[in-house]
């Protein structure tokens, strides 16, 4: 069964699995003091700038509760909206490992504005009150949309009048990259952002990410914290080989501006269907719609993918680096045999 569930259900990239069987090669010192890491280092601060700070973790919650403890500390509130991963996906982790509260906003697009965070820039030296000390933005958004260059500023510019930090979790920012045509440094370095969680796994790796720390002020504590959140690999170099292959010769880019591309086919080939109504614009490898029950559940007899909000028959469809066209084809005219 393909699954349009989610990215995170697709295969291994072959180039990533030849970098990952090229590391398993003889003994290698561990925690990351081996030439495998030292190589993947060198190549997202080609990627970023040179003076930032990768450090590798297993996962995308360990990535985020890593980076908000960095810019955190327990009495501070952590603003986000409320779709943000690290308020609906986490199990509280985030909240539990920084102490913070998490402040949901409502958006209509999943993305923050200067506007909508403002309100809750409030209770500055008040005791009695946490202290706004982040903003957490997801790049793409949990509901597909990109935030373009000026948008992330004017947030950055907000947060840091206020003295606050901006993390971005960068779990799809390849594929914003992509959708955008620009590189990851305009889309992080340049617009102000502090700190990344900079994922693959959803683009064609195995696992892992890497927290990049780009405010010097972050980076002190960073391989403490990293360790007290056993997020330290022993074998360091099974999660860091796979980001040189990532970002050698553009691989990244090729397989996000694919899988984007399969999004805009599907969304091509089902936006004049009767009956078909999307929700959130088509920005990326995302796409949110409804379509009339019965046509979903006979759907879901051959295709995996997810209910985004079952009381509107919303559903949420994902391509990804290895969906084909003949798998968008199937899908498309399964939908137009049932309505």
């Amino acid at each position: 069964m393909r699954s349009f569930a989610s990215d995170n259900n697709s295969g291994v990239h072959p180039l990533v699995m030849e970098a990952l069987n090229r590391a398993n090669s003889d003994h290698a010192v561990g925690y990351g003091d081996d030439p495998w890491t030292e190589e993947a280092v060198r190549k997202i601060r080609e990627a970023f700038t040179p003076d930032c700070e990768p450090l590798f973790v297993f996962n995308g919650t360990g990535s985020n509760a890593v980076a908000l403890q960095l810019c955190t500390r327990p009495y501070n509130s952590i603003i986000c909206a409320e779709t943000a991963h690290i308020y609906v996906d986490e199990c509280g982790a985030p909240a539990r490992m920084t102490g913070c509260q998490i402040r949901p906003i409502a958006t209509p697009d999943g993305k923050l504005t200067p506007d909508l965070v403002r309100p809750y820039l409030c209770h500055f030296g008040e005791q009695h009150h946490s202290q706004p000390g982040a903003i957490y933005i997801s790049q793409c958004s949990e509901l597909g949309t990109v935030y373009k260059p000026d948008e992330l500023r004017a947030l950055t510019d907000l947060a840091h009048r206020h003295g606050m930090y901006v993390h971005m979790d960068g779990a799809r920012l390849a594929n914003a990259c992509a959708a955008l045509n620009l590189g990851f440094r305009e889309l992080t370095v340049d617009c102000g952002i502090d700190i990344l969680s900079f994922g693959g796994t959803k683009n064609g790796l195995m696992l892992g990410e890497s927290v990049v720390v780009f405010n010097p002020a972050l980076k002190k504590e960073a391989y403490f914290v990293r360790k007290q959140s056993a997020q330290l690999a022993s074998k360091l170099r099974y999660l860091s080989c796979q980001f040189t292959a990532y970002l050698t010769d553009s691989l990244w880019l090729k397989n996000a501006t694919h899988a984007n591309r399969m999004a805009k086919i599907l969304y091509d080939g089902l936006k004049e269907l009767p009956g078909v109504h999307f929700t959130q614009k088509v920005e990326s490898n995302q796409l949110f719609l409804t379509m009339p029950r019965p046509v979903i559940d006979e759907l879901l007899k051959d295709y995996f993918f997810y209910f985004w909000d079952e009381a509107i028959h919303e559903i949420r469809f994902v391509t990804s680096f290895d969906t084909t066209e003949e798998d968008i084809e199937q899908l498309l005219q399964s939908v137009k045999r049932l309505l």
